[in-house]
């Protein structure tokens, strides 16, 4: 008899499943980075260019993607770039907040996408694109609870080669024209590839690519001239106290009288500075947002005190308080005190902080995080906008969150204001990159309607920017401080201030007419699938 032997492969089923799972994830992956790259390039991080390969590598994850595809795609680029753009807001209140508000801002992102890569399909399809990425931030600036505009893509570049653009279109326009430049520079790559495997790449494909990347470069080049920081009016001396508080986190107020007697102690120091000849006199001084959580006209003592160091400066100061009336609302005001006259003029603002300094369905809210009763009575909204007269200058107001607004800086550049001031408070978000992101905006403000921008806080960072985005002076973080500078006061208007929301609505305009070409397109495909002879339809 003889035996027959049987080899036995061993299976190999294992390893071709995680030869198909790696491809499967590379997208993902890409989608994650390119999120990450957004974040990468905003403050403090001077990496602003970090952005274009973001986009372009974005481009590359949407593009010709099924819609479903993109939604998840986009969701998880949109959390790459948000979370840890936004970890601050868990400083002090642990993740939940956190996390929550960076899912929400994120879902925004991941339909953005899906009609990015839905409009990708499309001729010249990166102009149809990055209007989708401005109509997307347009919508997050306003819903829900008012918007929130922290993220918009102009925000991160401060220092870049396209700020100019900001005096010519606003931030709409900026955000558009850096898209723009990288989705086009994906568009550029894919052409290429395209004619090494082909060696040819039809005209308008090529032309498409060249326009995208090139427009924008071009655009901002030719904006330069409208960057202009010469004092048309003259000038004034300004002088931004950061008194400093007393410890970090949410309980810094909790010591209200040590905050503003540390800004009383700074602003007295500084007028004996001013006798000595060490610094300037101020035609005016600037105090931050909550240097004063003591009600002035409801507490005798929080008023002598700031009587007391507004005497000793001899010069207008506006104070950030928080007004308790008998009955409604709380109001974060800005108090023009006058040295002979006391309080003349107030400003309340008027875009206030949900979950902040108001607190939306609290009940439901409550189930997460037990920190919502930090927020017993809500703050109420200004009306009016804020434009002081300080010893003759007429001077902007716009408190902390409403820096990143469109239209709450815009309005007092055209109610006159000839520089702007940003008193805020960043107390409650410790030596995290917030007071840094904010800062950036103030900047991009200052190109934007061609003003200079003050921007006195709490514990840092304070500064002192030039109407061409700038920083000339500025303060540590955490430290008690005076800045005094002489501004150049402006009265002209840019391009951006005289058209406003314009281009925001031309930019939304375009996305939804190439979101309604492809939905045309798409229906009009479907329809003649069905008409085609030996069609079947699908079972129901």
């Amino acid at each position: 008899m003889s035996a027959t032997i049987t080899t036995v492969e061993p299976p190999s089923a294992p390893v071709s499943r995680s030869r198909k799972l790696w491809p499967r994830l590379v997208r993902p992956a890409a989608a994650v980075l390119s999120g990450a790259l957004l974040y990468a390039s905003f403050p403090p991080r001077p990496l602003w260019w970090l952005v274009l390969p973001g986009f372009a590598l974005l481009g590359w994850v949407l593009f010709a993607r099924r819609l479903r595809a993109a939604l998840g795609l986009g969701l998880l680029a949109g959390l790459g770039f948000m979370l840890p753009l936004l970890h601050w807001t868990g400083e002090e209140v642990g993740p939940v907040p956190w996390l929550a508000l960076a899912l929400a801002e994120a879902v925004f992102i991941a339909v953005g996408c899906v009609g990015i890569a839905a409009v990708s399909r499309l001729a010249y399809w990166p102009f149809w694109a990055a209007a989708v990425w401005a109509l997307d931030e347009a919508v997050r600036a306003r819903v829900p609870f008012g918007g929130f505009p922290w993220g918009r893509i102009a925000f991160g570049q401060a220092d870049s080669v396209f700020l100019p653009l900001a005096a010519l279109g606003g931030t709409p326009l900026l955000s558009f024209a850096v898209v723009l430049c990288g989705f086009g520079l994906f568009e550029a790559l894919r052409q290429f590839r395209r004619y090494r495997a082909t060696g040819t790449v039809p005209r308008i494909a090529v032309a498409a690519a060249a326009a995208a990347v090139a427009v924008p470069v071009v655009a901002a080049l030719a904006a330069l001239p409208l960057v202009d920081d010469s004092a048309e009016d003259g000038t004034a001396t300004v002088a931004a106290v950061q008194g400093n508080v007393p410890r970090l986190g949410l309980d810094f107020n909790s010591q209200r009288r040590q905050v503003l007697d540390n800004h009383a102690k700074r602003t007295e120091q500084l007028a004996q500075d001013v006798k000595a000849g060490k610094v300037p006199q101020p035609d005016f001084v600037l105090w931050p947002e909550n240097s004063s959580d003591l009600d002035p006209y409801r507490n005798a003592d929080a008023r002598d005190v700031i009587d007391k160091a507004v005497k000793a400066i001899g010069v207008p100061t506006v104070i950030g308080a928080v007004l308790a009336p008998d009955t409604g609302n709380l109001r974060n005001t800005l108090i023009e005190w006058d040295p002979d006259s006391g309080p003349v003029d107030t400003y309340d603002k008027r875009h206030i902080q949900p979950f902040g300094e108001y607190m939306p369905m609290r009940s439901f809210v409550r189930i997460f995080s037990k920190d919502v009763d930090r927020v017993q009575r809500d703050f109420g909204s200004g009306r009016k906008v804020g434009v002081f007269d300080l010893a003759g200058t007429k001077v902007g107001l716009v408190t902390c969150y409403e820096a990143a607004f469109d239209d709450a800086v815009r309005d007092t550049v055209k109610n006159g204001g000839q520089l702007i001031a940003v008193p805020s408070n960043n107390a409650t978000f410790g030596r995290s990159e917030m007071t840094y992101q904010q800062l950036a905006m103030s900047q991009v403000r200052a190109v934007e309607h061609g003003r200079a921008v003050v921007v006195p806080v709490t514990s840092g960072v304070s500064a002192v920017i030039r109407p061409d985005g700038t920083i000339v002076q500025k303060t540590g973080m955490f430290t008690a401080d005076a800045l005094v500078d002489e501004v150049p006061l402006r009265s002209s208007l840019t391009p951006a201030t005289r058209m406003g929301p314009l281009p925001e609505g031309i930019l939304a305009l375009l996305a939804v007419a190439g979101l309604g070409w492809v939905t045309i397109r798409s229906a009009r495909a479907r329809k003649d699938r069905r008409a085609r002879p030996g069609h079947t339809p699908a079972a129901t």
